[in-house]
């Protein structure tokens, strides 16, 4: 079941509630529904951890879990898929989020490379924020989205796939049980 497989993978509840960028939530963090794992819940989950992970700003972390109190997804899941986009792969992602909004508004893309950018990020965010705001909200909403989808899907499959092992368990079972 998606259950005990996430259960591996995501932060442990105390973790998130020590940690120094969520802490000013309190309460907040207590309610049980943002701890739950299910369907619902880890389907909105993907969709606000990988829409977050598509804002190109700090603190991507403390947005997902607002967003996760108020759409009432599990908190640690939202939080770990916001690292989907960590050092290394902000670049190519932002990149394809600036080149798609860049298509979007009908602008010419202009060439840079990242090392101006960080060197010269006043300058060169100037010319670029539109496009990358642009492309960024419309790729975490489609990619958010997807992930909400695929998801659902999966969960539903898993369930289906353990009842029908279920069923055959308990069949081949009666038959063995008639046998004797």
């Amino acid at each position: 079941m998606p259950r005990k497989l996430l259960k591996r993978f995501i932060p442990q509840p105390a973790e998130l509630k020590k940690h120094r960028s969520l802490r000013w939530l309190g309460e907040l963090l207590d309610g049980p529904n943002i701890w739950h794992l299910t369907r619902g819940s880890v389907s909105r989950a993907c969709f606000v951890g990988i829409f977050c992970a598509f804002l190109p700003m700090p603190f991507q972390m403390v947005v997902a879990a607002v967003f996760s109190i108020l759409c009432r997804s599990n908190m640690p899941l939202s939080v770990a898929l916001v690292w989907l986009t960590n050092p290394v792969t902000m670049p190519p992602v932002f990149y394809f989020c600036y080149r798609v909004g860049a298509w979007m508004l009908n602008m010419e893309p202009v060439h840079f490379s990242f090392s101006a950018l960080t060197s010269g990020l006043g300058s060169s965010l100037k010319n670029i924020w539109e496009p990358l705001l642009a492309g960024s909200l419309t790729c975490g909403i489609v990619f958010g989205c997807l992930s909400y989808l695929l998801m659902q899907g999966f969960w539903q499959w898993s369930v289906r796939r353990n009842w029908a092992a279920r069923i055959a368990k308990r069949k081949a079972a009666r038959e063995q049980q008639h046998r004797s």
